[in-house]
Protein backbone atom coordinates (compact mmCIF):
# COMPACT_ATOMS: atom_id res chain seq x y z
CA UNK A 1 0.00 0.00 0.00
CA UNK A 2 1.44 3.45 -0.90
CA UNK A 3 2.59 5.32 2.19
CA UNK A 4 0.32 8.29 1.62
CA UNK A 5 -2.75 6.03 1.66
CA UNK A 6 -1.91 4.41 5.00
CA UNK A 7 -3.97 5.58 8.00
CA UNK A 8 -2.25 8.59 9.53
CA UNK A 9 -3.17 7.74 13.14
CA UNK A 10 -3.35 11.43 14.00
CA UNK A 11 -6.68 11.66 15.86
CA UNK A 12 -6.31 11.72 19.64
CA UNK A 13 -7.02 8.64 21.75
CA UNK A 14 -8.94 9.53 24.94
CA UNK A 15 -7.01 8.35 28.00
CA UNK A 16 -9.00 8.66 31.22
CA UNK A 17 -7.66 9.82 34.59
CA UNK A 18 -8.36 6.32 35.91
CA UNK A 19 -6.18 4.78 33.21
CA UNK A 20 -3.38 7.25 33.93
CA UNK A 21 -3.56 6.41 37.63
CA UNK A 22 -3.56 2.68 36.88
CA UNK A 23 -0.41 3.09 34.77
CA UNK A 24 1.34 5.04 37.51
CA UNK A 25 0.28 2.65 40.27
CA UNK A 26 0.91 -0.65 38.52
CA UNK A 27 3.55 0.34 35.97
CA UNK A 28 1.42 -0.64 32.98
CA UNK A 29 -1.99 -0.21 31.43
CA UNK A 30 -3.84 -2.07 28.69
CA UNK A 31 -5.92 0.04 26.31
CA UNK A 32 -8.48 -1.13 23.77
CA UNK A 33 -8.25 -0.18 20.09
CA UNK A 34 -5.52 2.44 20.26
CA UNK A 35 -5.50 1.65 16.58
CA UNK A 36 -8.66 0.20 15.11
CA UNK A 37 -8.62 -3.32 13.71
CA UNK A 38 -8.83 -1.76 10.26
CA UNK A 39 -5.92 0.62 10.89
CA UNK A 40 -3.76 -2.20 12.25
CA UNK A 41 -4.64 -4.34 9.24
CA UNK A 42 -3.62 -1.56 6.86
CA UNK A 43 -0.21 -1.11 8.50
CA UNK A 44 0.46 -4.81 9.07
CA UNK A 45 1.65 -5.83 5.55
CA UNK A 46 4.27 -3.07 5.36
CA UNK A 47 5.62 -3.81 8.82
CA UNK A 48 5.73 -7.56 8.13
CA UNK A 49 7.50 -6.99 4.82
CA UNK A 50 10.08 -4.75 6.51
CA UNK A 51 10.70 -7.42 9.15
CA UNK A 52 11.22 -10.05 6.46
CA UNK A 53 13.54 -7.76 4.53
CA UNK A 54 15.62 -6.54 7.48
CA UNK A 55 15.76 -9.55 9.82
CA UNK A 56 19.20 -11.14 10.01
CA UNK A 57 18.12 -14.25 11.94
CA UNK A 58 18.65 -17.37 9.83
CA UNK A 59 19.22 -20.05 12.50
CA UNK A 60 16.59 -22.72 13.15
CA UNK A 61 14.83 -22.30 16.51
CA UNK A 62 16.60 -25.36 17.91
CA UNK A 63 20.00 -23.71 17.43
CA UNK A 64 19.19 -20.49 19.32
CA UNK A 65 19.56 -19.54 22.99
CA UNK A 66 16.58 -18.37 25.04
CA UNK A 67 16.89 -14.79 23.80
CA UNK A 68 17.10 -15.91 20.17
CA UNK A 69 14.14 -18.26 20.56
CA UNK A 70 12.00 -15.52 22.10
CA UNK A 71 11.34 -13.51 18.95
CA UNK A 72 12.49 -12.17 15.62
CA UNK A 73 13.62 -8.70 16.67
CA UNK A 74 14.15 -5.88 14.18
CA UNK A 75 14.81 -2.37 15.51
CA UNK A 76 14.32 1.12 14.10
CA UNK A 77 12.34 -0.02 11.10
CA UNK A 78 11.12 3.59 10.77
CA UNK A 79 14.57 4.59 9.52
CA UNK A 80 14.31 2.13 6.64
CA UNK A 81 10.66 2.24 5.58
CA UNK A 82 8.41 5.31 5.19
CA UNK A 83 5.28 3.26 5.88
CA UNK A 84 6.65 2.06 9.19
CA UNK A 85 7.72 5.63 9.96
CA UNK A 86 4.09 6.71 9.56
CA UNK A 87 3.19 4.16 12.26
CA UNK A 88 6.10 4.80 14.65
CA UNK A 89 5.77 8.59 14.39
CA UNK A 90 1.99 8.59 14.84
CA UNK A 91 0.88 11.50 16.99
CA UNK A 92 -1.98 9.40 18.43
CA UNK A 93 0.41 6.91 20.00
CA UNK A 94 2.82 9.61 21.18
CA UNK A 95 -0.11 11.49 22.70
CA UNK A 96 -1.01 8.48 24.84
CA UNK A 97 2.63 8.17 25.92
CA UNK A 98 2.82 11.85 26.89
CA UNK A 99 -0.46 11.65 28.82
CA UNK A 100 0.68 8.62 30.81
CA UNK A 101 4.04 10.22 31.59
CA UNK A 102 2.40 13.56 32.43
CA UNK A 103 4.57 15.58 30.03
CA UNK A 104 3.74 17.90 27.12
CA UNK A 105 5.93 16.11 24.58
CA UNK A 106 7.84 12.89 24.07
CA UNK A 107 10.74 11.93 21.83
CA UNK A 108 11.07 8.70 19.90
CA UNK A 109 13.75 6.41 21.29
CA UNK A 110 13.33 3.62 18.78
CA UNK A 111 10.82 1.11 17.47
CA UNK A 112 11.04 -2.68 17.54
CA UNK A 113 9.15 -5.37 15.70
CA UNK A 114 8.86 -8.44 17.94
CA UNK A 115 7.56 -11.32 15.85
CA UNK A 116 7.36 -14.58 17.80
CA UNK A 117 7.41 -17.61 15.51
CA UNK A 118 5.19 -20.68 16.00
CA UNK A 119 7.06 -22.77 18.54
CA UNK A 120 9.04 -19.72 19.66
CA UNK A 121 10.16 -19.77 23.27
CA UNK A 122 9.20 -17.60 26.20
CA UNK A 123 10.67 -14.13 26.70
CA UNK A 124 12.26 -14.17 30.18
CA UNK A 125 11.43 -11.65 32.89
CA UNK A 126 13.31 -8.38 32.40
CA UNK A 127 13.23 -4.60 32.74
CA UNK A 128 13.58 -2.69 29.47
CA UNK A 129 15.41 0.27 31.01
CA UNK A 130 18.31 -1.97 32.04
CA UNK A 131 19.38 -1.40 28.42
CA UNK A 132 18.76 2.36 28.28
CA UNK A 133 21.14 5.20 29.34
CA UNK A 134 18.09 7.26 30.36
CA UNK A 135 15.85 7.73 33.39
CA UNK A 136 13.71 4.62 32.93
CA UNK A 137 10.86 6.08 34.96
CA UNK A 138 10.46 8.75 32.28
CA UNK A 139 10.37 6.26 29.41
CA UNK A 140 7.69 3.84 28.29
CA UNK A 141 6.98 1.19 25.69
CA UNK A 142 3.87 0.57 23.63
CA UNK A 143 3.33 -3.12 22.75
CA UNK A 144 0.71 -3.55 20.01
CA UNK A 145 -0.28 -6.79 18.26
CA UNK A 146 -1.02 -6.38 14.57
CA UNK A 147 -3.12 -9.56 14.61
CA UNK A 148 -5.61 -10.92 17.13
CA UNK A 149 -3.76 -12.90 19.81
CA UNK A 150 -4.53 -15.11 22.77
CA UNK A 151 -2.09 -15.80 25.61
CA UNK A 152 -1.01 -18.93 23.69
CA UNK A 153 0.46 -16.76 20.92
CA UNK A 154 2.96 -15.28 23.38
CA UNK A 155 1.01 -12.78 25.47
CA UNK A 156 2.65 -10.28 27.81
CA UNK A 157 2.61 -10.60 31.61
CA UNK A 158 3.51 -7.83 34.06
CA UNK A 159 4.68 -7.78 37.66
CA UNK A 160 2.31 -5.14 39.04
CA UNK A 161 4.06 -2.38 41.00
CA UNK A 162 7.55 -3.62 40.13
CA UNK A 163 8.50 -0.26 38.59
CA UNK A 164 8.54 1.77 41.79
CA UNK A 165 12.06 0.84 42.93
CA UNK A 166 13.81 1.45 39.62
CA UNK A 167 16.57 -0.93 38.54
CA UNK A 168 16.27 -4.35 40.16
CA UNK A 169 18.93 -6.21 38.16
CA UNK A 170 21.73 -5.71 35.66
CA UNK A 171 21.11 -9.10 34.06
CA UNK A 172 20.13 -9.06 30.39
CA UNK A 173 17.19 -11.03 28.99
CA UNK A 174 18.12 -14.66 29.64
CA UNK A 175 17.34 -17.73 31.70
CA UNK A 176 19.34 -16.03 34.47
CA UNK A 177 17.06 -12.98 34.44
CA UNK A 178 14.04 -15.30 34.62
CA UNK A 179 15.45 -17.02 37.70
CA UNK A 180 16.44 -13.71 39.32
CA UNK A 181 13.02 -12.11 38.91
CA UNK A 182 11.13 -15.27 39.85
CA UNK A 183 12.92 -15.10 43.20
CA UNK A 184 12.54 -11.35 43.58
CA UNK A 185 8.81 -11.32 42.79
CA UNK A 186 8.22 -14.08 45.33
CA UNK A 187 10.30 -12.30 47.99
CA UNK A 188 8.43 -9.03 47.48
CA UNK A 189 5.01 -10.60 47.08
CA UNK A 190 4.41 -8.86 43.76
CA UNK A 191 1.33 -10.04 41.88
CA UNK A 192 1.68 -11.14 38.28
CA UNK A 193 -0.90 -9.76 35.88
CA UNK A 194 -1.22 -12.63 33.41
CA UNK A 195 -1.52 -12.25 29.61
CA UNK A 196 -4.93 -11.55 28.11
CA UNK A 197 -6.46 -11.97 24.67
CA UNK A 198 -5.96 -8.85 22.55
CA UNK A 199 -7.42 -7.68 19.26
CA UNK A 200 -5.23 -6.24 16.54
CA UNK A 201 -4.74 -2.58 17.49
CA UNK A 202 -5.16 -3.08 21.25
CA UNK A 203 -2.03 -2.02 23.12
CA UNK A 204 -0.32 -2.13 26.46
CA UNK A 205 1.95 0.64 27.71
CA UNK A 206 4.55 -0.12 30.37
CA UNK A 207 7.17 1.86 32.24
CA UNK A 208 10.86 1.34 31.56
CA UNK A 209 11.30 -0.29 34.99
CA UNK A 210 8.23 -2.55 34.93
CA UNK A 211 9.24 -6.20 35.13
CA UNK A 212 7.53 -8.16 32.37
CA UNK A 213 7.79 -11.32 30.28
CA UNK A 214 6.01 -13.05 27.40
CA UNK A 215 4.82 -16.62 27.07
CA UNK A 216 6.05 -18.91 24.32
CA UNK A 217 4.07 -19.19 21.11
CA UNK A 218 2.31 -22.54 21.21
CA UNK A 219 -0.01 -21.61 18.32
CA UNK A 220 0.49 -22.40 14.64
CA UNK A 221 0.93 -18.82 13.43
CA UNK A 222 3.27 -15.90 13.92
CA UNK A 223 2.67 -13.47 16.79
CA UNK A 224 3.11 -10.14 15.02
CA UNK A 225 3.76 -7.33 17.50
CA UNK A 226 5.08 -3.83 16.91
CA UNK A 227 6.52 -1.77 19.73
CA UNK A 228 7.46 1.88 20.02
CA UNK A 229 9.52 3.39 22.84
CA UNK A 230 9.41 7.07 23.84
CA UNK A 231 11.00 9.22 26.53
CA UNK A 232 10.00 12.57 28.00
CA UNK A 233 11.37 15.50 26.01
CA UNK A 234 14.18 17.18 27.96
CA UNK A 235 15.81 14.09 29.50
CA UNK A 236 19.58 14.06 29.72
CA UNK A 237 21.77 11.12 28.77
CA UNK A 238 22.98 9.16 31.79
CA UNK A 239 26.39 7.61 32.23
CA UNK A 240 26.01 4.02 30.98
CA UNK A 241 25.74 1.63 33.92
CA UNK A 242 26.59 -1.49 31.91
CA UNK A 243 27.82 -2.53 28.43
CA UNK A 244 24.25 -2.83 27.14
CA UNK A 245 23.57 0.84 27.95
CA UNK A 246 26.86 1.85 26.31
CA UNK A 247 25.72 0.01 23.17
CA UNK A 248 22.31 1.68 23.28
CA UNK A 249 23.96 5.09 23.63
CA UNK A 250 25.91 4.48 20.43
CA UNK A 251 22.96 2.94 18.61
CA UNK A 252 19.92 5.03 19.56
CA UNK A 253 21.42 8.32 20.81
CA UNK A 254 24.24 8.68 18.27
CA UNK A 255 26.75 11.46 18.80
CA UNK A 256 25.59 12.25 22.34
CA UNK A 257 27.55 12.02 25.59
CA UNK A 258 26.44 11.64 29.23
CA UNK A 259 25.05 14.88 30.59
CA UNK A 260 23.82 16.13 27.22
CA UNK A 261 20.14 16.51 26.39
CA UNK A 262 18.83 13.36 24.72
CA UNK A 263 17.93 14.93 21.39
CA UNK A 264 19.86 13.35 18.55
CA UNK A 265 18.50 13.60 14.99
CA UNK A 266 17.19 10.05 15.40
CA UNK A 267 15.08 11.04 18.43
CA UNK A 268 12.54 13.48 17.02
CA UNK A 269 9.81 15.09 19.07
CA UNK A 270 6.53 13.36 18.23
CA UNK A 271 3.10 14.86 18.63
CA UNK A 272 4.23 18.26 19.84
CA UNK A 273 6.72 21.08 19.44
CA UNK A 274 10.31 21.10 20.76
CA UNK A 275 10.83 22.88 24.06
Amino acid sequence: MPTDTLPELATAYPVTDTQVQSYRTHGFVRLRQVATVQEAAAHRPGIAAAVERLSTETRPLAERDSYGMAFLQVMNLWRHDPGVARFAMASRFAGVAARLLGVPRVRLYHDQALFKEPGGGYTPWHQDAMYWPLDGSRCLTMWMPLVDITPAHGGLAFAAGSHVDGPLSDIGISDASEEHFDRLLAERGLAVDEPVAMQAGDASFHSGWTVHKALGNTSDRMREVMTVIWFADGLTVQEPANPAQANDLRSWLPGLAPGEVAASPTNPVVGGQPS
